[in-house]
Formats: C-alpha cells, sequence, structure tokens
C-alpha cells in the first residue's frame, strides 16, 4: 500500500487481502462462476487445463487456475498436436494476466449483480458470506461493505472501465542492479501512467491525486538534482531544465549508479500533504521511467530528483514549437514530449532500445481468452 502511495500517489482508504485459498472459497460462496472457453488452453503452472471450448462451471479452484495463469498456451486454428505442452505460447505473461483477471472479475460481478443487488437484506448476507475469508484493514467493516454494494449497485459492469497501468517491458534479458540479477523486469511509463491514474481518479494534470487540491506553482517548489547516471553533465543539464519550468533549483550533485537503467527518482523527505503536493509537481514536469519515493533529499530541498538513463524534463507548456532544446547529455537525444508537440528542454537521456514502447492501458481480449457465456451457454462480448 506504501509503494502504491509513494511512487503513483494513488490514495488508498482501505484494502481487502485474499491468499489462494480465501480466493477459492470467495468463488465458492458466490456460487462459482460461468466462462466461456473459445479455444483449449492449458497452463502447466497454474493447472488450467481446459481440452474442449466452451461454457464451463467454474468452482473456486478452477477460477483460481484461470487468474493465475501466466505462462498459458493454446490451441488456436491450425494447430494440430493433441499435447498442450507444444501448444503456442503467448508472450505476456503476466500484462496477459491482467487483461484476462480484469475479464474474470466482469464476468464475477455480473453473476454477483443477479443476485438482486440493492436490497439491504440480500446485501447483508452476500457480504455476511464473504467477509469471513476476507483480510482487511481495522476500519473496514461489514456494514461499510454493504455501503459500498449499495453506493455500486446500478454501475453497469460491462461498460465500466478496466484500466492497466502502462509500462515498458525490457529486452536486454537480465536486469542487473547494484550488483545483482533480477532477470526480466518492466519499468515505468510516467506520462502515460498519469493519464491513467488521473482518468481512474477523475482529476487532471494540475490537481493534487492525494488531496484533490491544486499543485503548487514551480515557484514555490526547492529542488535539488543529483546525477544518478554518471552521464556527463546530466545534473547540470536537468537543473537548467526546471528552472527554465520555474522551479526554484537550490543544489546539484552526484548519487551512485545503480545500473546501466535505472528509473528517475523523485524523492520528498517527509510524508506531509506538502511534500507530496510538491514531489507531484516535479514528477509531473518529467516523463519516461519516474517514480515518485519517499526518501533523504539534499541542500534542504523539499524534493531532489535523482536521474535516471531514461527521461526528459517536459518543456514550459508555453514554449514555441520553434523553440530549440538545451543540448542533452553526449551519447544521448531529446525525447518529444508526451504533453505537448515541442521538442523536449532541457536533459533527457534516449528512448533506450533496451525497451519496448509503452504498453497500452485498455487491451483487448485475444482469442483464446476466456469470457463470458450467453445464457444459453454460447460465447459472450
Amino acid at each position: 500500500m506504501a509503494a502504491i502511495n509513494e511512487d503513483l500517489g494513488i490514495p488508498i482508504q482501505h484494502y481487502v487481502v485474499l491468499n489462494f485459498d480465501t480466493f477459492a472459497n470467495v468463488v465458492d460462496a458466490l456460487g462459482g462462476v460461468k466462462m466461456y472457453f473459445p479455444e483449449p488452453v492449458y497452463d502447466a503452472y497454474s493447472g488450467l487445463k481446459v481440452l474442449t471450448p466452451g461454457c464451463l462451471d467454474l468452482d473456486g479452484l478452477h477460477a483460481l487456475q484461470v487468474v493465475r495463469a501466466r505462462h498459458l498456451q493454446y490451441k488456436g486454428p491450425g494447430i494440430t498436436t493433441p499435447y498442450p505442452e507444444y501448444w503456442p505460447s503467448e508472450n505476456l505473461s503476466d500484462l496477459a494476466r491482467i487483461r484476462r483477471d480484469h475479464e474474470f472479475l466482469r464476468v464475477l460481478a455480473s453473476a454477483v449483480a443477479k443476485n438482486g443487488l440493492s436490497n439491504p437484506i440480500t446485501d447483508e448476507q452476500l457480504v455476511s458470506g464473504v467477509a469471513p475469508q476476507l483480510n482487511v484493514d481495522s476500519k473496514f467493516s461489514t456494514s461499510d461493505m454493504v455501503n459500498l454494494v449499495l453506493d455500486f449497485h446500478s454501475v453497469n459492469v460491462n461498460s465500466a472501465p478496466q484500466l492497466t497501468l502502462p509500462v515498458q517491458v525490457d529486452q536486454f534479458g537480465s536486469y542487473e542492479y547494484q550488483g545483482a540479477s533480477y532477470g526480466d523486469i518492466e519499468f515505468p511509463a510516467s506520462a502515460q501512467d498519469q493519464q491513467v491514474i488521473d482518468q481512474f481518479l477523475g482529476i487532471d494534470a494540475n490537481t493534487d491525486s492525494m488531496t484533490g487540491q491544486k499543485l503548487p506553482a514551480p515557484a514555490g517548489v526547492s529542488v535539488s538534482v543529483l546525477n544518478g547516471t554518471g552521464a556527463y553533465n546530466q545534473a547540470t543539464d536537468t537543473k537548467s531544465a526546471l528552472q527554465a519550468l520555474g522551479f526554484n533549483v537550490v543544489g546539484i550533485g552526484d548519487s551512485p549508479p545503480v545500473g546501466a537503467e535505472a528509473e528517475t527518482v523523485v524523492y520528498y523527505a517527509q510524508k506531509t500533504p506538502a511534500e507530496e503536493a510538491a514531489a507531484q509537481a516535479v514528477a509531473r514536469s518529467l516523463s519516461g521511467a519516474v517514480i515518485t519515493a519517499l526518501g533523504p533529499t539534499t541542500d534542504g530541498a523539499q524534493v531532489t530528483v535523482v536521474t535516471g538513463s531514461q527521461f526528459a524534463v517536459n518543456p514550459p507548456a508555453a514554449a514555441s514549437p520553434t523553440t530549440s532544446p538545451a543540448a542533452a547529455a553526449p551519447g544521448t537525444s531529446a525525447v518529444p514530449s508526451a504533453t505537448t508537440s515541442t521538442t523536449t528542454t532541457g536533459s533527457s537521456s534516449s528512448s533506450s532500445s533496451a525497451f519496448q514502447s509503452p504498453t497500452a492501458a485498455v487491451t483487448p481480449l485475444q482469442p483464446w481468452d476466456p469470457r463470458s457465456c450467453t445464457p444459453q451457454g454460447g460465447e459472450g462480448t
């Protein structure tokens, strides 16, 4: 929860935790779910094995196999071998699992809604049957859950947005961080991520996502910059670019590099609304692989930017399209801003070939993905 708050600026009022067993128990308590499998699918790791297409009743155990599947193989048109281990594999792993889990939740919510939500007695029975399986925060009571059901009972689950935070997937194999190997990794894509978060929270780019208040003006935010990659003049160039946006840059320095590829981190030292808002104001002025985090700052600044290997300082909103960009660090190139059509002003690294383009916030189901059943047992939409 703290990581979501600090890295992404998403406020969390309550939480619900399910382990594998309690997930299965919740599905069983809700009466199971029907899903249509348009193609045979198999996952040796989760135990999923559907050899015949069609509408299937899933109990808790089999529903768990669906939502856990991230090594999925499928028997599409033209595949003749009957042995699942030789079927083609999808290549998006966890990201593909998110897509299927969204669909599972939509199907489950539709099934639950048929119980007649908005009837307090029915809702109390529903929540009471599920609540014992949930691990929740101390302030999230059963009556709160019932009220939540009543508040959202009229929402059409088929039109509710299903958003996935965009990421940049690595293409270099095993990621090295502080001398250790971490395998395949994903980096954030801050401009695209922020658009999704803003849409989810219903705010605009000038709003503090944690409080709903207006973000502070750049002149009221003190910033220091540390070169986190060792690239020539990166801290100086970043300082100049932030100053061009109006930020009060009070110092620069160096920080030991953590790896050939590194996120840009916007640190704030105190978990207060004012410091979080200052960090958000700076982070929203950057694009690329950028996150915010609670941590030490330097030179007495509210915010310290530790530069990474793939970021850009966005140009001022009023910049002319013909304005020449400041020189980027040697061996790098300026990256177009995600928020304007002008060339990025200030320090940046190139859009590294080590990463794919950011993933989409909304992805359609693939032909092999399970989905809803029609009342007649056919393939739903």
